[in-house]
């Protein structure tokens, strides 16, 4: 979960004398992130489009909470940020603001005081020109590599994506606005208010379908493995013996909503070894579930496979296959 910061906290008083840039109706966005969507990257949070105390995505839709005002590209785990996911400039612009330093950690309301309003975590702050400005939290410690002032251009590196700040998963957390105002860049032109509405056009120079949700991971287990292994992309087994005392299949998905299913399934030499289909009893932005089998007797040596599916109303919406050869 990521929440928008004073944006003053992080733009240095010097640099607000700055040489202006050419004028820009609307920047054209690349994606800042180094990821392909939906396969090594997925956005877990869209800008909040409900002015109450509700939470609606662009498109009416839940992949949102509160007061969000800005678009979360997330990792599938905390091993993806350690091995290095690249941030880069959406467009081009000048470095109004940076900060490094902040230690990557899962945030918790014990955090507060360490954190002291800097929510953002590390970060950048892009000038635009023509009052455009975007911002980039939740950064790697130690990992940015521009300095304020500096001129540069549509993906050059601006660091690590990481946990900085009031982060619950690794992501990065970009917010676009035009003069101090939050735009959402898939419906620049609707009512920054509303949902389900716009000419449809966007701030995008690519597509970026939208994903309601998916199995981000899946594997196979002895035992019903830790959340926090899963979510660190160290649950799934390598190795598993015939004579192993359950085998288990496992699914960690995003963007759940009540009443959705994620059906486990894992059919072996012999073919169905075990099949489930839990039901979600709330809306959980990401959450994983399990199901297996005790075994009497050692395993049937051979190929077997698991497949996870998550459906919404009786259609599927995201499946993920895995594979292990047990000997």
């Amino acid at each position: 979960m990521t929440k928008q910061i004073n944006r003053a906290g992080l733009v240095p008083a010097l640099l607000l004398s700055a040489l202006p840039l050419p004028s820009q109706a609307e920047p054209s966005l690349a994606l800042p992130i180094d990821c392909i969507p939906g396969e090594t990257c997925y956005i877990q949070n869209y800008m909040d489009r409900d002015p109450g105390p509700g939470a609606r995505d662009y498109t009416c839709a839940g992949l949102s909470y509160d007061g969000h005002k800005g678009t979360d590209f997330a990792l599938p785990s905390l091993t993806a940020m350690i091995d290095g996911v690249e941030v880069r400039a959406a467009a081009a612009g000048t470095v109004r603001g940076v900060r490094d330093g902040m230690i990557d950690r899962f945030y918790t309301p014990a955090e507060d005081e360490r954190i002291d309003g800097r929510d953002c975590g590390n970060g950048v702050v892009l000038d635009h020109g023509d009052g455009w400005e975007s911002q980039y939290c939740h950064m790697r410690q130690g990992s940015l590599r521009v300095s304020s002032g500096q001129r540069v251009e549509a993906g050059t590196p601006l660091g690590l994506v990481g946990l900085s700040g009031r982060s619950q998963f690794p992501h990065l957390h970009i917010s676009l606005r035009h003069k101090g105002q939050p735009v959402d860049p898939f419906t620049p032109r609707a009512d920054a208010t509303t949902c389900g509405t716009g000419d449809g056009a966007t701030l995008w120079a690519d597509v970026l379908p939208y994903q309601p949700g998916a199995v981000l991971s899946a594997g196979f287990a002895t035992e019903v493995p830790e959340y926090d292994a899963v979510k660190a992309g160290t649950a799934a087994a390598l190795e598993i013996p015939r004579d192993a005392p359950a085998l288990i299949l496992w699914g960690f998905a995003f963007g759940g909503q009540t009443g959705d299913r994620m059906t486990l399934i894992v059919d072996g030499p012999e073919g169905r070894v075990f099949d489930a289909d839990p039901v979600l009893e709330k809306d959980q932005a990401m959450f994983f579930r399990a199901g297996g089998k005790r075994l009497r007797t050692p395993l049937t040596a051979g190929l077997y496979s698991g497949t996870v599916l998550l459906t919404r109303d009786g259609r599927e919406i995201s499946r993920k296959t895995v594979e292990i050869d047990i000997r």
